[in-house]
């Protein structure tokens, strides 16, 4: 347990000073191009339920033995190669680099009023049209975003990693890849996603809700509302979401920042009516943006501190 947190605080070190530089090969890529083939080949209609296990179950086989087999060698060497190599392998799995990028990519032409380059880029990251969209509902798209991939991106990765190891990130990031991929409310993904969905349900439960009060609690509070009043208005907004998870962080955001999100998304021209999350204290404007990193590299920390806690104690008992 003390190898995966010395593996993680050195994972989380390797992700802020690099990140996931574009020229270079990515895992997540290569499980994409597994999923696209098992998917052609076994979303049929008439055992396409079953059929989404199936592929999970072929997903996660091939992932976490590569995984655990490239780790046990390195530990096999020596410890300190196990490491280096867990954290690694721990540090391509982490996206708090390439979000705070994403955000910035948006912050950066909003800032200058390029309305139209901002739309472009917002729309690299979300899947909501972004025709005409205004200062305010840009910087809800990339606000609700950032903060929401504060559980995928990081704090949940860092979870079951320090349970299980590199193979038990790997693990969490082949089921949300999955999920991405196929986890649709559609007639093509329905009954095969299924799997995937709730698979990836099940394995944020605890991190965005833990990652959420962390963000209530301990990132700056901007609302100038007391902790037990932001924690009751948490409360009662995060089970809005039509996700079970991404109210947590959406709702703990929008508290801190004293804004007001959700509202109404359009996806390919359908409008989408999501709860109102937090109260409008300020208008939503492009400075919430880069308030919204700073609150996930706080929280990412914050999470850190908490999971070394935990693996010490348990080490000790």
């Amino acid at each position: 347990m003390i190898y995966h947190v010395l593996a993680i605080g050195l994972g989380m070190l390797l992700d802020r000073l690099i990140g996931d530089p574009p020229t270079w090969p990515h895992p997540v890529r290569w499980i994409g191009s597994l999923i696209n083939w098992l998917k052609s080949r076994l979303n049929t209609p008439r055992h396409a339920f079953r059929n989404g296990f199936i592929m999970l179950a072929i997903v996660l086989g091939m992932v976490v033995s590569l995984t655990a087999m490239l780790v046990w060698s390195a530990y096999a060497v020596s410890p300190v190669i196990g490491i280096v190599v867990e954290a690694i392998l721990i540090a391509v799995g982490l996206s708090q680099k390439s979000l705070q990028q994403a955000a910035e990519d948006v912050y950066e032409p909003l800032v200058r009023k390029d309305f139209t380059n901002a739309r472009e880029k917002l729309s690299w990251i979300v899947g909501r049209d972004t025709q005409g969209l205004g200062e305010s509902e840009i910087t809800r798209g990339v606000v609700e975003t950032v903060s929401e991939n504060t559980s995928d991106g990081v704090t949940a990765p860092m979870f079951w990693a320090l349970l299980f190891g590199a193979p038990g990130l790997w693990l969490y990031k082949a089921v949300n890849t999955c999920d991405s991929m196929v986890g649709y409310q559609n007639a093509e993904f329905q009954a095969f996603g299924f799997a995937s969905a709730k698979s990836d349900d099940l394995l944020n439960y605890v991190p965005s809700r833990i990652t959420g009060f962390f963000i209530v609690v301990f990132t700056k509070n901007d609302s100038g509302m007391a902790l037990k009043k932001r924690l009751s208005i948490w409360l009662r907004d995060a089970p809005k979401h039509p996700s079970p998870n991404s109210g947590w962080l959406e709702a703990a955001t929008a508290v801190q920042l004293g804004v007001q999100l959700g509202g109404i998304n359009s996806y390919s021209g359908v409008r989408s009516i999501r709860a109102k999350m937090g109260e409008p204290h300020v208008e939503l404007g492009a400075q919430h943006i880069m308030r919204a990193v700073q609150q996930m590299h706080i929280a990412a920390a914050c999470f850190f501190v908490f999971i070394a806690i935990g693996g010490i104690l348990f080490e000790l008992a």
